[in-house]
């Protein structure tokens, strides 16, 4: 305590005024003197005791935030008593909290990154392992024609695989570092339902997939470019495991809760032990296409769950229907 330029100074000036006052007390009587030398002692001591106090206290946050700067986190400064010491104790503790928690969310941002790096590295790797190979057997100066036009179709489609693949890959990182915007604007369901199923036309005619809409008067609050990123990835998963001649119905509502757009297929439906993993990144279920990668139910399970809605499925050896909500309100 006494290493503070300020008590010195303090504890100096106090007791000159008290060597003063008790010489200015001995000329009224030795009594006076003596009473007033001991008054001040008492006051000094008093003094200097609740000064040290204060100080002992002030060390201690002061070890408390060499504490928090080296990471840890786990103390708790608070005494629950009244007074200033207590609410800068307390304000302390409140920022604490603040940091532990920003620490936690770069730590889980971190693993988010390296999942992702390391998903991206693993997808590539076969189809690139692939185009290595039918590269190599392309330089065979005596390969027939055929063959040569067969690799050449084979190394094109592996080039749309990866240009799809890291293109979802990218989309998907970002929603889950939070970097992805998402709108709030009026979406009519309708026009969002046509221009989802659009790119899909073709798909569906080379399969004789039939596609049945049922929509109504029905619209939501959200984003709807990243909704028609959900349905259309749902309307593929739908499109793969739908056989030819099937059909997709596609059928929307609006209810003062939410507003719902269903997604019906006629395929073999999804095996029981699956349907707590489809929404994960990379899983790839029994009924799975030998395409499949396992990427696009992952990020419309994270679009609807950005934009606080939801995907049900239910599934039965008739087909599966997912079904999409988007609340009118968070609940």
């Amino acid at each position: 305590m006494l290493r503070n330029k300020e008590i010195r100074v303090f504890l100096v000036t106090i007791v000159i005024i008290a060597v003063i006052g008790t010489i200015c007390a001995s000329y009224i009587s030795l009594q006076a003197s003596v009473v007033t030398a001991v008054t001040s002692l008492l006051l000094i001591t008093s003094f200097m005791l609740y000064t040290a106090w204060r100080y002992r206290e002030i060390g201690k946050l002061s070890d408390y935030l060499r504490k928090i700067s080296n990471g840890d986190y786990s103390l708790d400064v608070r005494d629950n008593h009244e007074g200033e010491l207590s609410i800068l104790k307390s304000d302390m503790y409140k920022v604490t909290l603040r940091l532990s928690e920003n620490s936690s969310r770069l730590q889980e941002d971190k693993l988010k990154l390296t999942d992702a790096i390391s998903d991206i590295s693993h997808q590539l790797k076969t189809p690139l392992t692939s185009m290595m190979v039918m590269s190599d057997l392309l330089r065979d100066p005596g390969l027939d024609e055929g063959k040569r036009r067969e690799f050449t179709r084979r190394i094109q489609v592996q080039l749309e695989r990866i240009e799809w693949l890291v293109s979802s890959l990218l989309k998907l990182s970002k929603i889950d570092a939070g970097t992805a915007r998402f709108k709030k604007e009026n979406v009519d369901v309708s026009s969002l339902i046509r221009d989802a199923v659009d790119p899909l036309l073709i798909p569906m005619e080379i399969k004789d997939v039939t596609l049945q809409i049922e929509d109504g008067p029905a619209s939501f609050v959200g984003d709807g470019n990243w909704t028609k990123e959900a349905i259309i990835n749902i309307l593929k998963n739908s499109i793969e495991h739908s056989s030819e001649g099937g059909r997709i119905t596609i059928a929307s509502q609006e209810n003062a809760l939410f507003t719902e757009i269903t997604i019906t297929d006629q395929g073999s439906g999804i095996p029981k032990e699956d349907l707590p993993h489809i929404f994960k990144r990379f899983y790839r279920g029994k009924n799975a296409t030998e395409d499949s990668v396992g990427i696009g139910l992952a990020m419309a399970y994270s679009i609807m769950k950005n934009q606080d809605g939801d995907i049900e499925v239910s599934t039965s050896p008739a087909g599966t229907t997912f079904s999409l909500k988007v609340y009118k309100h968070t609940i």
